[in-house]
């Protein structure tokens, strides 16, 4: 059999392995870390409290469907997961408190009941986002667009039309408060800019599909969580014939000629058909690739934000709080400010709250609760964050305990955090940035590395730091565009 190497097990990675041992390859996956699923880990903590360590939402559920499928088997025996019926609970400065159904009219409905915004107005935006994304998904999703085929496919014919309505030439920021006045309707749909790590205020309006996923299609739960993913993923690959050697990071990718020949490790060199990287575009070039040109003007792009992370173990449930919980901040234009103009983290940051425990009890003791409290923060690059991580935990205790009217401080049992050093160290995430570049540019999308380069043959790039981005469904499609990309298998292999 041909062989193929994938380096790094995260779940770009791990879709790709998939894909290529499904496509007759023997494939080996090189994984630096104790285990699988890079940002896609959990721990548990003293006391009984399990948690994700890092992505909270699920979106887009038959694109892991879909492995299981193409694998020729029943995708319920491995992975079950559930709609949501709320997808977030939210909390403004002035007490106004909104919760999100997980349907477009009762969220609408809603919208209208808090905000005042007639419920009309948002069902006609969310019937136009739905329109434009299945316009161009097939396009900019779903395809290279970094190959001429793709301009050249029936599906281009769908995404013309739509070009005019999709927000290039203006700002997400813009387009909702263009569509919206009431400020705080504008700031929910402004948020959608973090699920790549960008900037609203910047950000072209494009991004402003982004909440088709959550209320058009749904946003999901995954039994055991979002680790149960990964898990029935590496089962999967391993049925299929797949070998994972964990603590055995690639050194170099092997070359010859325009050739990808394999990888080298400690243990040794290993020859391979082909090379595919799940690792950080950035460090790819920059410690895999040492010999090879690297495309400059790509790995220099704005990086994506980071994330503080506080990982609390709650001694007592709050029935108003769900799954999924944003509490905002008060002056949204200044928080993106100091994340990506001064590279700090504001004094007033908007705070998210992820609790599995909602949906599996076992996530925590009984009468307890596990929170994932989360804050965007610039990528690193040399911040003092062992100071940043004390104010602005004090920051989002204050702002979580004055809209829960509780000393949310004297509840914590048990505590761990992870900052942009930690992530970059533990994921190779370069600066620790969640997504790679930011999307801080209309012209992002084709400024985002391909999954493939020209330089070399056989040589394949998936996650969140090349095309289509970061977040668990577009990691999966960059694992799906490989899959498509990569050539059957000869068999002949490199000496």
């Amino acid at each position: 059999m041909a062989k193929a190497a994938v380096i790094g097990s995260g779940i770009g990675g791990i879709a790709a392995a998939v894909r290529l041992a499904v496509k007759g390859f023997q494939v080996t996956v090189f994984e630096a870390n104790p285990s699988y699923g890079g940002k896609m880990t959990q721990f548990t903590l003293p006391g009984g409290y399990r948690f994700d360590a890092g992505p909270s939402l699920f979106t887009l559920p038959h694109l892991v469907d879909e492995l299981f499928t193409l694998a020729g088997r029943n995708p319920k025996d491995y992975f079950n997961y559930q709609r949501l019926p709320v997808v977030t609970q939210y909390f403004w400065p002035d007490g106004t408190r909104l919760t999100a159904h997980a349907e477009p009219d009762a969220f609408a409905h809603e919208v209208e009941q808090k905000l005042g915004v007639p419920q009309e107005q948002l069902q006609r935006h969310l019937q136009k986002v739905a329109r434009l994304y299945h316009a161009t998904e097939s396009t900019f999703l779903h395809k290279s667009l970094h190959r001429l085929d793709t301009y050249l496919s029936k599906d281009v014919l769908k995404t013309l039309p739509a070009l005019p309505e999709l927000g290039l030439t203006t700002t997400m920021h813009a387009a909702n408060a263009r569509a919206f006045k009431d400020p705080r309707l504008v700031q929910l749909l402004d948020r959608y800019a973090t699920y790549n790590g960008s900037d609203p205020y910047q950000a072209p309006g494009t991004l402003n599909l982004i909440p088709h996923l959550e209320f058009n299609i749904g946003a999901f739960y995954p039994e055991g969580g979002i680790y149960a993913i990964a898990q029935s993923l590496v089962k999967l690959a391993q049925e299929l014939g797949v070998e994972f050697r964990y603590q055995e990071p690639v050194q170099q990718i092997l070359t010859q000629g325009k050739q990808a020949v394999g990888v080298q490790t400690e243990q040794g060199e290993y020859p391979a058909q082909l090379v595919v990287s799940n690792m950080d575009i950035v460090p790819t070039y920059r410690r895999l690739l040492p010999q090879q040109p690297a495309p400059e003007k790509t790995l220099q792009q704005p990086r994506s934000s980071s994330a503080l992370i506080y990982y609390w173990g709650i001694s007592r449930t709050f029935p108003e709080l769900d799954l999924h919980n944003i509490f905002f901040s008060q002056d949204y234009r200044q928080e993106f400010q100091h994340i990506f103009q001064q590279g700090s983290v504001s004094e007033d940051p908007t705070v998210y709250v992820n609790i599995t425990s909602k949906y599996t009890p076992t996530d925590a003791p009984a009468g307890h609760e596990n929170w994932f409290v989360m804050v965007n923060v610039p990528h690193n690059t040399g911040q003092d964050w062992e100071t940043l991580i004390q104010q602005t935990r004090q920051h989002a205790l204050q702002k979580i305990s004055r809209a829960l009217g509780t000393n949310v401080e004297a509840l914590i049992t048990a505590e761990r955090v992870w900052d942009p050093k930690g992530i970059e160290a533990d994921t190779s995430s370069f600066g620790g940035a969640l997504y790679g570049s930011s999307s801080n540019n209309r012209m992002a999308a084709f400024l985002r590395h391909p999954n493939f380069t020209g330089k070399l043959k056989g040589l394949y790039f998936t996650g969140g730091s090349v095309h289509p981005g970061g977040g668990i469904p577009l990691c999966l499609l960059s694992a799906k565009i490989v899959g498509e990309l990569v050539p059957a298998p000869s068999t002949t292999v490199p000496a």
